[in-house]
């Protein structure tokens, strides 16, 4: 994919994944301190998380494409290296919704008959809570640093510190 309508695919592309990125997080980690919310989300937690995945390596392609495309600048290539980075943080994403979504559906809810907590499964619970705030802390801050550059790529070069037109400023 190259061009939408136009316009490289890629800018379009990477506002999927800034949405989605930090929205898979967000929801991972409360399934993952909250199973109960988990259960009442069901299968959009991890269709969430995969669509957050597939849409990096499509942000990416697309970004390749459009750094063939503009001049050579090492911020463009900064971006380009940061970029590469983000596929195995959705990855880890989509790997532990898919897991805590499980584990919300192997575990009895709270109203159902007091089962006693195995300590195997509390150890599993909470291990998939750390690991969950682990990866989802690392996955928002790599999609900034990647949008940072990103965008400090683009608009370097771009702008006028002072207005060229009657302006308010």
């Amino acid at each position: 994919m190259s061009l939408i309508n136009g316009l490289p695919a890629h800018v379009l592309l990477v506002h999927v994944v800034v949405v989605l990125v930090p929205l898979t997080a967000l929801v991972l980690v409360v399934c993952a301190l909250w199973p109960q919310g988990a259960r009442r989300l069901g299968l959009a937690l991890p269709l969430l998380a995969l669509v957050t995945l597939v849409s990096v390596p499509l942000a990416t392609q697309a970004g390749e494409w459009l750094e063939r495309h503009v001049d050579s600048d090492p911020l463009v290539r900064r971006h380009a290296e940061l970029g590469d980075g983000m596929l195995p943080w959705a990855l880890g994403l989509f790997v532990l919704a898919a897991g805590v979504w499980w584990l919300a559906r192997r575990t009895p809810a709270p109203e159902a008959a007091e089962a006693p907590r195995s300590g195997a499964g509390l150890v599993i619970r909470v291990a998939a809570a750390v690991l969950s705030v682990a990866i989802a802390a690392g996955a928002v801050v790599t999609v900034y640093r990647i949008g940072d550059s990103g965008a400090k790529a683009a608009w370097h070069d771009a702008y006028s510190k002072t207005a060229t037109k009657g302006g308010d400023d």
